[in-house]
């Protein structure tokens, strides 16, 4: 008998219940496992179907190893009994593989020709028994690391036919190894498919026809309404004029004036009772639309539930046709379950998908590179030139190469953030039946992204729910409390690999790069000429990074082990895609989207990079007053109240309130190479993070940092752009004496040094004779003598020997920060662009 996939069993290893959509087994005895917890018993590795292994030498041991700890034992001798084949020992002698050892007493050996099972082993893998959806004994060796390379087996013989074939037809189907299923035709047909949407059609059609009726219905009682106010009004005007003719009858010039009054009394209540008619149809619309999207999303979800059912219902139907070839006589009725359990794909009950839990695995474990998905990425683009009449064409041209629900979900992504709904321009009278009246949700404002990616999933059997909570969102400042509607959002979670993932269409959706102008619906254009724009952190986003931006209104649908609530949302740091896209994390703990400052008017702000981008990556940041957009203070830039340095992984802002109050601190990165950065070219900042910096009180007098080329304190920047290693100083921020010597070696050659010295108050050349510098073989060595305590900045500047290169244009570069010197060494004076190099902030005193 054939048994149903849906019952409950208890994993072995935590003893709580494991359901369909997170077990694994059964394996040895029918034991189960929660995918999460099928991890080698002895060092916890992570283990699949393909990589465990069983102890063969106690059968009570029903615990999973992986090779390196499943216990063994020293060589010996197997025979029919102590294997448990003796049904294999009937088996007719074959003309071709003949072994009389095999009919002796039992007591000896054997070996694979005896049992004609060659046909089997060859080609199979020393872990062939791992590979099988159900526990096969090893034969001919007593480890599982050895393989055996004498013989195959004959399936009919040793009764595993079943266990073969659906290895194989599992092979076909996508599950959390990656194993790649059929396509859609398969096993649903099209027509079948497309019956079912025109049924949904018909539905959003009857729909579409009572919002219709509903809007003109309102929009009948409105004017209604207005009118019996107007005439009501004007009737109090018209007696109130009479009332006041009537006592002026002998007055002609009276009466005109009141005549006039009238006139423009009524003209403004016309006005007025016009205003009053367009606000509340703009109200109303307002309100009928949130009805129609919410009346759109339940229907859509229950079509979407009613095309999964069907889906699921014929991928079974041919599964079953597939796996049960044979007669079911000849297995056990767990062991045919077993079967069924091993090569179920995916989710079966539509109308119940799996609920909410921890992702196991990161989105850098499903991949790391979004050129993985080229030629699905390059199959939604070229769909999305075209037109198609019906969802079924639709998702049947996007995901009918996809192996995987991964690549299915990634497809129908990609064709959202293609299509860039946005712009589209849609005809007025768009019926259901046309190419794009498959859209016709979007232009009414009735369907949104994550409503049409829900739709698509379902076309393509994936389980896809929309999520509604709040949005750090345009407009959203750190510091803002979510307490009314403005930040309300929605974003999708959707089923794949095992796990409910996090995907933001919306987000995800950028513009055509180098186009003209927007394609309209139906053209046909050169997509070879178009490069088109996305943000791939949006789509299958880790939860712990995902909640620095959305949070939702149920917390299960956090995703996270540990649920936070909306006061620790609001509380953490305001950061966008980039910020994760770079690797970037916050080494400090006590990070928060709002930083109070200290006695001095001090607040740092710390982050962290990873090894393999401190060599390209480069911050910038901007400084001004929270609820203004003013950035100076007493006529100097906010910026010099900022010091920005790094020392080995570590970025550093510095902010020192000149005076109490909020101020916002928004930092940039942008990756380029040294050798981009040292051709002069202006680069392009992106923000990655904001802060709400808050001054409650400040005792001390903050006075601005020297006025020295922007960007990075300390040495950090000429070593990754110059090779520069600094041999007296590390830091950034240098106390000294009256005079100073700083120190660099030069890994590569460089020439034409000149550094700059700054003070508050002081002109550049005034100091211009206080600094010197010598190089002796590959050592620079700057001078610097002191004309009186304080603080100062040191600009130093350079290039290399290659770079070479005469600027005629005189472009000045703001974020590199260039400075011209004088040649006065016979090239005919012309001067040349030398490239800041490094600065530092110098506290000079008698006491150093």
């Amino acid at each position: 008998m054939y048994r149903s996939n849906f019952y409950e069993s208890t994993c072995l290893r935590c003893y709580q219940t494991v359901y369909q959509v997170d077990r694994v087994g059964p394996l040895k005895d029918f034991t189960f496992f929660h995918s999460g917890c099928f991890k080698c018993v002895v060092c916890g590795t992570k283990l699949t179907l393909k990589t465990y292994y069983n102890n063969q030498h106690r059968q009570e041991d029903k615990e999973v190893y992986c090779s390196s700890h499943v216990p063994k034992i020293g060589p010996g001798h197997l025979d029919g009994t102590s294997v448990g084949i003796r049904s294999a020992l009937n088996v007719p002698k074959s003309t071709t593989y003949v072994n009389d050892q095999i009919r002796g007493s039992g007591k000896g050996t054997f070996d694979a020709e005896a049992l004609n099972i060659k046909q089997h082993l060859n080609g199979s893998t020393p872990n062939n028994r791992a590979q099988s959806p159900l526990p096969v004994p090893y034969i001919g060796s007593s480890t599982p690391d050895t393989g055996y390379q004498y013989g195959r087996f004959d399936a009919s013989a040793l009764h595993i036919a079943h266990a073969l074939r659906a290895t194989e037809l599992h092979k076909s189907y996508p599950n959390k190894n990656g194993v790649r299923e059929k396509p859609i035709h398969c096993y649903l047909d099209k027509d079948e498919q497309t019956r079912l949407e025109m049924k949904h059609r018909k539905e959003e059609d009857d729909l579409y026809r009572k919002f219709a009726k509903q809007r003109e219905a309102e929009d009948i009682r409105i004017k209604e309404e207005i009118n019996n106010e107007w005439e009501k009004e004007l009737e109090r005007l018209t007696i109130r004029f009479e009332k006041e003719l009537q006592t002026k009858r002998k007055r002609p010039d009276e009466q005109k004036v009141l005549t006039i009054k009238l006139q423009q009394e009524r003209d403004n209540l016309e006005k007025n009772m016009t205003l009053r008619r367009d606000k509340k149809k703009e109200s109303l619309t307002k309100k009928l639309l949130e009805h129609e999207r919410a009346a759109t999303a339940a229907l859509v979800e229950k079509q979407s539930s009613e095309m999964l059912e069907l889906i699921n219902e014929k991928r079974s139907e041919y599964m079953m046709a597939e796996s049960l070839y044979l007669d079911d006589s000849t297995i056990p009725d767990e062991t045919a379950e077993a079967l069924n359990d091993n090569v179920q794909p995916y989710p079966g009950k539509a109308p119940l998908p799996p609920s909410p839990h921890g992702v196991a695995q990161a989105k850098f474990q499903l991949y790391s590179d979004p050129l993985e998905f080229a030629h699905i990425d390059q199959i939604a683009i070229s769909v999305a030139q075209e037109d198609q009449k019906t969802f079924t064409d639709l998702v049947r041209m996007l995901v009918g190469k996809c192996g995987s629900d991964i690549e299915k979900a990634r497809t129908i992504f990609r064709w959202i953030t293609v299509k860039n709904l946005n712009t589209m321009n849609f005809d007025d009278n768009l019926r259901g039946d046309t190419p794009m009246g498959l859209l016709r949700g979007i232009k009414h404002g009735t369907e949104s992204y994550h409503v049409l990616f829900k739709r698509l999933c379902s076309y393509a059997g994936l389980h896809c729910v929309v999520i509604k909570g709040y949005s750090k969102s345009a407009g959203y400042q750190p510091g803002v409390h979510f307490e009314d509607s403005r930040f309300r959002n929605s974003w999708n979670a959707v089923y794949v690999a095992g796990a409910w993932r996090f995907v933001q269409c919306n987000w995800g959706a950028r513009h055509l790069v180098n186009a003209k102008e927007v394609p309209k619906v139906g053209a046909k254009g050169k997509s070879d000429s178009l490069r088109y724009e996305y943000d791939d952190h949006y789509f299958l986003t880790d939860p712990r990074e995902f909640i620095y931006e959305f949070f939702p209104l149920q917390p299960e649908w956090q995703l996270l082990k540990n649920p936070i609530t909306q006061r620790d949302f609001e509380d953490l740091p305001f950061v966008r895609s980039l910020f994760f896209r770079y690797g970037l994390y916050f080494p400090d703990s006590n990070t928060k989207a709002v930083m109070y400052t200290d006695a001095t008017g001090a607040a740092t702000v710390r982050i962290a990079i990873p090894t393999n981008m401190q060599s390209n990556l480069i911050f910038h940041y901007n400084l001004k007053f929270y609820d203004s957009e003013g950035d100076t203070y007493d006529g100097v830039s906010l910026k010099r109240f900022v010091m920005q340095s790094v020392l080995g992984n570590i970025v550093s802002f510095r902010v020192h309130a000149p005076n109490s109050g909020a101020f916002l601190l928004d930092i940039f990165a942008n990756s380029v190479t040294p050798k981009e950065y040292l051709t002069g070219e202006p680069m392009k900042f992106k923000s990655v993070c904001k802060f709400k910096i808050i001054c409650e009180e400040l005792q001390t007098v903050m006075v601005p940092l020297p006025d020295c080329a922007s960007g990075e304190w300390g040495p950090t920047k000429a070593t990754r752009l110059f090779g520069l290693i600094p041999i007296s100083h590390q830091d950034p921020l240098v106390f000294a004496g009256r005079e100073l010597e700083i120190q660099f070696r030069m890994s590569k050659p460089l020439t034409d040094f000149m550094a700059t010295l700054h003070k508050n108050g002081v002109e550049e050349k005034r100091l211009s004779k206080y600094i010197s510098h010598t190089i002796v073989d590959d050592f620079i060595t700057f001078l610097i003598g002191f004309p009186e305590e304080g603080q100062y900045g040191l600009d130093v500047y350079t290039r290399e020997i290659s770079s070479h290169k005469s600027d005629e244009n005189g472009h000045h570069n703001h974020h590199q920060h260039q400075h011209r010197l004088a040649n006065g060494n016979g090239i005919h004076g012309e001067k040349h662009l030398l490239t800041h190099c490094c600065k530092y902030l110098i506290n000079s005193s008698k006491r150093n």
